[in-house]
């Protein structure tokens, strides 16, 4: 395969962040993946949710798996450490890193056949030991790179491209993950950045397991009619729970407000998360409320999208875990490899 990297020619009018930099300095290789495919939409707004929280780059570790999802690390934030996995093992990649260098921030990028068939295993373990990362799938409902087979996520009305009926029932990854412990779940859709941006901020700013479901329509194989996970329907059958803006308390961003009322959620790092509600019964911190919200949803073929759920209060793996702050490669030897007493020490203790 060839990547072809992208002109260093730049406008010197670029509009810079607080670190110097420009979207440029974000962006990675050109993208191999199919004109108007919605996994480059969401790299756009990954891009740009970086630019505006003034992330350096080499703070960020880009994983992945096996897919199309999977290739688009390579085509955001190219200054970034990364580790492409085999098929469905991200999630165990991510928590080993995770636990060597907890000074990090993990971005976890799959798709619906890499997380929900042969890594759902890995996924839902990597969920419920609440590993702090950011874990997102690029959800098109299909296997584009083996020529659009249904994926787990395909909704049993669904039909593929050659008309042929979905016989199974889909799996809603943000049921599951509300279940097994995620601490932020949240859904978005790729051909929507002003509410994409947003929630990719707070899950940034998140400590524990964020999770965002993210419906990416395949415009080869999976986005014509009778999909739906296609444009035509999401932007018809989209039911947006709440309008998100992400306030860090270091600076203020100013949005247009509309009527309703507002929960405001505070983060571990003491940011604030302002959730403009449309429903004024919808807590986003009750887990009953929003299995409910999205079972009821889903009976009348709506997709939920917005903060589903937040646990302001949850642990994440090193404090459960009580690891040292240290990150593992900064260790010296000498305590790597205390010698013979401190061993016999230890196996006389076993005895």
């Amino acid at each position: 395969m060839t990547f072809m990297k992208k002109p260093n020619v730049r406008h010197p009018g670029l509009r810079k962040n607080e670190l110097g930099l420009t979207r440029r300095d974000y962006e990675g290789l050109l993208s191999t993946l199919c004109a108007g495919c919605g996994h480059d939409s969401i790299s756009a707004a990954i891009i740009e949710a970086c630019f505006e929280m003034d992330l350096p780059a080499h703070r960020l570790a880009k994983l992945s798996g096996i897919g199309c999802s999977s290739k688009t690390p390579t085509y955001f934030l190219n200054q970034s450490h990364g580790f492409n996995s085999v098929h469905g093992r991200m999630p165990s990649i991510a928590t080993g890193a995770n636990l060597a260098n907890r000074d990090l921030i993990y971005l976890g990028v799959s798709g619906d056949g890499d997380t929900a068939s042969i890594g759902l295993g890995q996924f839902c373990h990597a969920m419920r030991r609440r590993v702090n990362m950011i874990y997102i799938v690029e959800n098109n409902g299909t296997y584009g790179l083996t020529k659009g087979q249904f994926s787990a996520t395909s909704d049993r009305v669904s039909k593929s491209k050659k008309g042929e009926a979905n016989l199974f029932e889909a799996i809603d990854l943000c049921t599951l993950a509300i279940h097994l412990g995620a601490g932020f779940v949240a859904r978005g859709f790729s051909g929507d950045k002003e509410g994409l941006v947003p929630l990719i901020k707070a899950a940034f700013h998140y400590k524990g397991f964020a999770f965002l479901d993210i419906v990416s329509p395949c415009v080869t194989f999976n986005d014509h009619a009778a999909s739906t996970k296609s444009y035509d329907y999401v932007r018809a059958h989209n039911e947006a729970m709440d309008r998100l803006d992400l306030v860090p308390e270091r600076e203020e961003i100013i949005a247009q407000a509309e009527e309703g009322k507002t929960v405001t959620v505070r983060m571990h790092d003491g940011s604030l998360m302002r959730l403009h509600k449309l429903d004024d019964t919808y807590d986003p911190r009750d887990s009953e409320s929003a299995l409910t919200t999205l079972r009821k949803r889903y009976s009348k073929g709506q997709v939920v999208t917005g903060l589903l759920y937040i646990d302001d209060e949850d642990a994440d793996l090193h404090t459960l875990l009580n690891t040292t702050a240290q990150p593992l490669n900064a260790v010296p030897m000498s305590d790597l490899c205390p010698g013979n007493a401190q061993l016999a020490k230890i196996n006389k203790s076993l005895r």
